[in-house]
């Protein structure tokens, strides 16, 4: 009784569980399982009973067995849909650290496992994270993800505006002043929540995936048939169909300003013919193309947006401070049937469809940033989008407006404001004045060619990855983009009449715009039933969908009806 006796003296500050404890009549036994407790400074009381090594406790739960190791969670990041390439959980030098630290005495809430803690939902998120593309770390629009909302702004400005704004007076001419302003107001508002619901739908919270090209959305969401087959094409001819136009808009811009500058001093006998002006702007747009992926083109993508909203300002600026020409006419043109008549409307709603053209690279410019559960992309890139699109209507409305007001129904139905301008000021307007308009509209196609070529770069190069398991090599990534550039050059020389097709292709483009978005936030989101997300959803969709197939029979009549100069392999 002599060591119960001693027991009972021990200081009360020692924490002893209050049960019914049994002691040995020699000394206490030493929990292997548990090891020493953590005394306190109060414990040199304790020193002077030699026979008590350590005090038993009633053991409560397994999971106190071990001092619990500190465990780091990173940020749960959203990945591209496929294999990891790379862990998602870091706790190298976390636990290193955590290894020397002083080992405290465990409080009441270290008895509960951390991973059923708040920090589970991420945990479990990451978890499930493991199905990343180990491709985009290799291909060019997910190879660099350091964008900002910079260089998005950037970025959708360069593709969000250009030469197809110029023809938006053509619209009005057949719509006429009313019309032309309510349905060019109603596509703007109509594209920017479009614009909305693919930045929102870039990343899916549920499963943690990044969607980074806009087919991988569409096969995502209406399955992989069926998401090839209606947005496979539209996209296709949205990047190289948009490449070949650029070819030629440049290469005659850049004739076009040859001319401008030499006028009647020119003493070369031979000048350059317009398939060699195509030439020499593809072999400039290819030599640029060689930049590595989508972030290292994002200078290009600046400068092209500023002299695209050079030359815009400075075309409409110009016509209406010459003021209108004599003879002008708003009445809109009409002529010919009914049917005509109601065809013309169609494909003059399609010109303005064309104008809106973009939104397949809307995703790929958000997969160059970075972004996570805390501080996901769709931030930065809305803010990218608004300050871009706010720009955009800075041109593109007073440009409708003002080069109507200006030229009247005697704009070229074929033609552009740039057409026009040359046609009807020449003489007026400083040389200088157009040469550094002309230069501006070169600049910029070349720089919005290297941003509508990377979806195709990035298809050709992710062929070649997923069949040998690596990265394409610098000098086959550079034979890959040349031999797209060059089939460009022969499809601009085969096909120069590219733009007799404004109307028919703006169909065709509309429901990637218009249409599509709506339907994938359908399908993810799941907005509930009879809601207002659901019918403005459901009626947008239809509406585009309808759309599309009405300017799409508009405008073969409206090209077979009128004709088109066929000149295969002479463009003039």
């Amino acid at each position: 009784m002599a060591d119960v006796n001693e027991v009972n003296s021990l200081p009360s500050s020692l924490p002893i569980t209050p049960r019914t404890v049994t002691i040995a009549p020699t000394s206490f036994h030493h929990d292997d399982q548990f090891g020493s407790l953590p005394i306190t400074p109060r414990t040199a009381s304790v020193a002077q009973t030699p026979s008590i090594v350590s005090l038993p406790i009633t053991p409560r739960t397994a999971s106190i067995a071990q001092t619990p190791s500190i465990v780091s969670l990173p940020p749960s990041q959203f990945h591209s849909p496929s294999l990891s390439r790379s862990p998602l959980l870091h706790t190298g030098d976390h636990a290193s650290g955590a290894a020397n630290r002083t080992v405290k005495t465990p409080r009441s809430r270290g008895l509960t496992p951390r991973f059923i803690t708040p920090l589970g939902s991420p945990l479990r998120k990451a978890l499930k994270m493991t199905r990343l593309d180990p491709q985009d770390a290799w291909l060019p629009i997910t190879e660099s993800r350091n964008g900002n909302a910079y260089y998005a702004a950037f970025h959708t400005l360069c593709s969000g505006i250009g030469i197809q704004a110029l023809v938006l007076p053509v619209a009005f001419t057949i719509l006429g002043w009313a019309w032309g302003i309510i349905s060019l107001t109603v596509a703007f508002i109509w594209q920017i929540y479009t614009l909305y619901l693919m930045v929102q739908l870039h990343e899916n919270h549920e499963t943690g995936l990044r969607y980074s090209r806009y087919l991988q959305l569409a096969c995502a969401t209406f399955g992989e048939k069926l998401g090839k087959l209606v947005a496979a094409f539209p996209i296709g001819y949205l990047s190289a169909g948009t490449c070949c136009a650029l070819i030629i808009i440049g290469g005659s811009t850049a004739k076009l300003l040859y001319q401008t500058l030499c006028g009647a001093t020119c003493s070369n006998p031979k000048p350059l013919t317009t398939v060699e002006w195509y030439l020499v702007f593809t072999c400039v747009a290819v030599v640029l193309a060689q930049l590595p992926n989508l972030n290292s083109i994002a200078g290009i993508s600046l400068v092209g947006a500023l002299t695209a909203v050079g030359y815009c300002t400075a075309i409409w600026t110009i016509s209406v401070a010459e003021g209108r020409l004599p003879n002008v006419s708003y009445e809109p043109v009409r002529k010919g049937s009914q049917v005509s008549r109601i065809f013309d409307l169609l494909n003059a709603l399609g010109i303005i469809a064309f104008a809106f053209r973009g939104h397949n690279l809307i995703l790929e410019i958000q997969a160059t940033m970075p972004s996570s559960e805390k501080h996901p992309s769709r931030v930065p890139m809305w803010r990218g989008v608004q300050f871009s699109y706010l720009l955009i209507a800075m041109c593109l409305f007073p440009l409708a407006i003002g080069g109507y007001w200006a030229y009247g129904h005697l704009i070229p139905a074929n033609g552009s404001m740039l057409t026009a301008l040359f046609a009807f000021h020449s003489q007026d307007v400083p040389r200088s004045v157009l040469a550094l308009i002309s230069i501006f509209v070169i600049i910029n196609a070349v720089s919005s060619f290297q941003i509508y070529g990377m979806p195709m770069f990035d298809d050709m190069e992710s062929a070649y990855t997923t069949r040998s398991k690596k990265a394409c090599p610098w000098w086959l990534r550079s034979i890959f983009r040349a031999i797209f550039g060059f089939v460009c050059f022969f499809i601009a020389v085969a096909i120069p009449f590219l733009g007799s097709f404004t109307g028919l292709i703006g169909g065709i483009a509309l429901p990637v715009t218009f249409a599509h978005p709506c339907f994938m936030w359908l399908k993810v989101k799941k907005p509930k039933k009879y809601s207002l997300s659901w019918w403005v959803n459901w009626g947008l969709g239809l509406l585009g969908m309808g759309l599309s197939g009405i300017l799409i029979a508009a405008g073969l009549y409206v090209v077979i009806d009128t004709g088109v100069k066929i000149s295969f392999f002479n463009p003039q």
